[in-house]
């Protein structure tokens, strides 16, 4: 078996909702302090790694201009932030997270995951594009992702869209039919294909492929934006 990655690369958005949520009742430094303890049993405890790179998504996010159709997390406006919000993301930044520019927390864990071997840390199935070694660390799981399995995991999102996010997929199409869709091609231009033949059947314009690919693509390196692969 392949040997298990020393590095963890996180997602780390998540630590301060769960743990915000988790000490409403408590003080500002009891909360960083459990803060502190999860980062680090995460990463020390629990993978064995040596080292760690974390992010958090910071207030600018290249997103926002793309989704014409339908705003970016346009939902989200009330959505209720946890106690401690600000602090714990201070916190955080002071265990040395980098904060994120023009683009999200995830964004950068994919930047990272194509220079460095480490564990995919994220509780978010949108990282499932990620080929890797994956943690959910609320799930206590581990699994890898292919190549394949990644830009399937891609296309699907593509099919179904992310309403967490307001990315509005196609009417009527979840997981189980975007797999069946999906299920007899082989190549990234057959998964293409597939989806922008379900996009016309939808009556959907071919524009709506492209944005909400960009939408849900996590860079790979900066400034790169999801583009349709190009036939053979």
């Amino acid at each position: 078996m392949e040997e298990r990655p020393k590095l963890a690369l996180i997602d780390a958005d998540f630590l301060v909702y769960r743990v915000g949520f988790s000490c409403k009742d408590e003080t500002e430094q009891i909360a960083k302090a459990r803060l502190t303890e999860m980062l680090t049993d995460m990463v020390y405890i629990e993978l064995k790694c040596e080292d760690y790179e974390a992010f958090i998504t910071g207030k600018t996010n290249f997103r926002f201009g793309i989704a014409t159709t339908h705003p970016y997390k346009g939902n989200r406006k009330d959505t209720e932030k946890p106690p401690h919000y600000e602090a714990l993301r201070h916190h955080l930044q002071r265990l040395e997270a980098k904060m994120s520019d023009n683009q999200e927390a995830d964004d950068d864990v994919a930047i990272a995951s194509t220079k460095y071997i480490g564990w995919i840390v994220h509780v978010d199935k949108d990282l499932d594009q990620l080929p890797g070694w994956h943690y959910n660390p609320v799930k206590k799981e581990e699994y890898f992702v292919t190549e394949e399995e990644g830009l399937r995991s891609f296309y699907a999102q593509l099919l179904t869209g992310d309403r967490v996010d307001n990315i509005i997929g196609l009417h009527g199409i979840g997981p189980v039919k975007a797999k069946k869709l999906l299920a007899k091609a082989t190549t990234e231009q057959d998964m293409y294909q597939a989806v922008t033949k379900a996009y016309d059947l939808a009556g959907e314009p071919p524009e709506r492929v492209l944005e909400n690919g960009q939408l849900l693509w996590l860079s790979r390196h900066e400034g790169q934006r999801w583009e349709p692969p190009h036939e053979a």
